[in-house]
């Protein structure tokens, strides 16, 4: 199946199939329809809240995404690294969970199959005396299966992002920094005034960094056109840089919607997450609630694309609410943009300095 853009009110075979798929996750009762009604969207909801990714009850790519992933378990399928078609799930995300937890550095557990896990999957194999072939079929799950028994939760991916992170603080000079302005709105009004307002802001940024020695790329120029979050992700990772700042401006249907927040990669409900992330995101947030006068909305994690396909620390940054007047006030006023500017200059600085 292809991931159509499904809301409440549509039907069909697209509709039935996502169904069966809320049905297997136990979202909901019955298959026996094809009708996306207010049940579904209800699941649809609670799924995407569960799953860190925007909660607006509409099953576009993102959502179908996880979806799929999360209907494979562990040892339902051979899992081994595909380069070019790379295999997504949440059994992937147990078996970096589980080589995590003894020892074995898959990187950051994203539920991707790529080259560390499969490292990592040999590294395994190697160490129980079985055939290092990267490949998680019958053998090696059950070996797995055994061995998780014996092995305490730990904390090793901690420790090492945590001395990642410490070899990082070296001072921002020399640093790569991608900024990434935010996509854009159906609204082309509102989508010209937010790239308007990003680029100024990321400018601004662009010139305290490069003062201080850091080398400031963008995933794009600021425009009013939509590039999708895993392309710009790809970029990120090409640029091989030390940290991403995806910048954005809100519009919504909520009249009282306003202020600051940042993400990070990571569960909503408390679990695994990018502790390099959320030392970013929280340094971001404190900065900026600093310097000016945006509701603390706080830091918070996600899986949205953007976070969990970059392979080193990104925060998404929420700028305002060009929907709230006092907001939007804020953002058109170039004084206000320069203390956002100083703001994240400053945060960036204190997450690479020594010692923070």
């Amino acid at each position: 199946m292809s991931s159509p853009l499904l809301s409440r009110g549509d039907s069909g075979p697209e509709v039935a199939d996502v169904r069966e798929r809320l049905v297997r996750l136990r979202l909901i009762e019955s298959s026996d329809s094809d009708q996306f009604d207010e049940v579904v969207e209800e699941a649809i909801r609670g799924f995407q809240q569960q799953r860190g990714i925007s909660v607006d009850g509409v099953v576009g790519p993102q959502t179908f995404r996880h979806l799929e992933e999360a209907r494979w378990s562990l040892g339902d399928r051979v899992l081994a690294f595909t380069p070019g078609h790379l295999i997504r799930g949440d059994d992937v995300l147990d078996l970096q969970g589980r080589l995590t937890r003894m020892g074995f550095d898959c990187g950051r557990p994203d539920g991707i199959f790529g080259e560390r896990t499969d490292a990592a999957l040999r590294e395994f194999q190697r160490n129980v005396g079985l055939e290092a072939d990267g490949m998680c079929g019958f053998t090696t799950y059950w070996a797995l299966e055994r061995l998780t028994r014996t092995v305490g939760d730990g904390d090793a991916l901690r420790i090492r992002e945590l001395q990642a992170l410490d070899e990082q603080r070296s001072g921002v000079a020399g640093k790569v920094v991608v900024l990434d302005p935010g996509g854009a709105d159906a609204d082309a009004q509102f989508a010209s005034a937010e790239a308007q307002i990003l680029a100024d802001v990321c400018g601004r940024i662009e010139g305290r960094l490069a003062a201080l020695g850091t080398q400031v790329v963008f995933t794009r120029r600021p425009t009013p056109h939509l590039v999708a979050e895993g392309a710009r992700a790809d970029f990120a990772n090409t640029a091989d840089a030390d940290l991403v700042l995806s910048l954005h401006v809100e519009r919504v249907s909520i009249p009282g919607a306003n202020g600051v927040a940042t993400f990070y990669f990571g569960d909503p409900l408390g679990g695994r997450h990018s502790t390099s992330g959320r030392e970013a995101a929280e340094i971001l947030q404190e900065e900026i609630c600093r310097r000016t006068d945006l509701t603390d909305c706080r830091s918070h994690a996600r899986t949205w694309d953007l976070l969990r396909l970059t392979r080193m620390p990104a925060v998404w940054v929420e700028l305002g609410y060009l929907s709230h007047p006092g907001d939007a006030a804020r953002l058109h006023d170039a004084r206000f943009r320069d203390a956002l500017a100083e703001a994240i200059a400053v945060a960036t600085a204190r997450f690479f300095a020594p010692g923070d």
